[in-house]
């Protein structure tokens, strides 16, 4: 009984990571990994001196491209395939459908960061990278959650595509004139202010992260109210 649930759970894995990996998400996956690369060369060839923020920086938008397709193309592929009428056909089943592949996705992006954050102690700086990734994943959880909600609010992913990347290009402005803000949900954590005290620094930063982690639950827990509403998406 043990190994046939054991086998079970991983066919569904399998499944749910063919459908993660289905049609652009390989081009998503390659253009993050060349943007990190090209940004690790022109750091290793030239003569700026790296520091922990600066990896934060450098890695967190390759974690939003790898997060982009599969959380925001998670309920348009099943609708290409013509699943949607068997996957809203079965009570609540839908629920898991989604939530596991939203966590699965979660889990492959904190694998990728991992990979990316040892690259890059092993060719730029010595750092801590599991507080590294850590950190990066308070934003990317977010930002994923966000647009969880609005593939299901708008029910068109290339819809939800052109809103989150408005919010992120409007978050992205305000980066500097934000840069020390507790409402900057790129909040870099190790890019500590040298104009206020360390204790003020650490309440923003914990205010920075509950916003985020309460923005995150919220989001994903009205994404799974709204596919309660089968009509809207059939």
């Amino acid at each position: 009984m043990i190994t046939d649930k054991i086998k079970l759970g991983l066919d569904i894995l399998k499944y749910n990571l063919r459908i993660i990996f289905a049609n652009k998400f390989i081009f998503f996956l390659i253009a993050s990994l060349a943007f990190y690369l090209m940004v690790i060369g022109i750091m290793l060839f030239s003569n700026i001196s790296v520091t922990e923020k600066d990896i934060f920086a450098t890695l967190i938008f390759p974690g939003i491209l790898i997060a982009f397709y599969p959380v925001i193309f998670n309920i348009q592929n099943d609708k290409d395939a013509r699943m949607l009428e068997i996957i809203f056909g079965v009570p609540n089943y839908r629920y898991k459908v989604y939530l596991i592949r939203f966590i699965i996705s979660m889990v492959l992006l904190f694998v990728i960061l991992l990979l990316m954050a040892w690259f890059s102690v092993f060719a730029i700086l010595h750092f801590p990278v599991f507080k590294m990734v850590y950190e990066l994943m308070y934003p990317l959880l977010f930002l994923s959650c966000l647009s969880f909600l609005f593939a299901t609010l708008l029910r068109n992913a290339s819809g939800a595509a052109v809103v989150i990347i408005i919010i992120g290009l409007f978050f992205l402005f305000l980066s500097e004139p934000l840069e020390h803000s507790k409402w900057n949900i790129f909040l870099n954590p190790f890019n500590v202010p040298s104009d206020i005290s360390l204790s003020v620094w650490r309440n923003i930063l914990y205010q920075n992260r509950l916003m985020l982690v309460i923005g995150s639950v919220i989001s994903l827990l009205w994404s799974l109210i709204n596919l309660q509403k089968r009509e809207k998406f059939v």
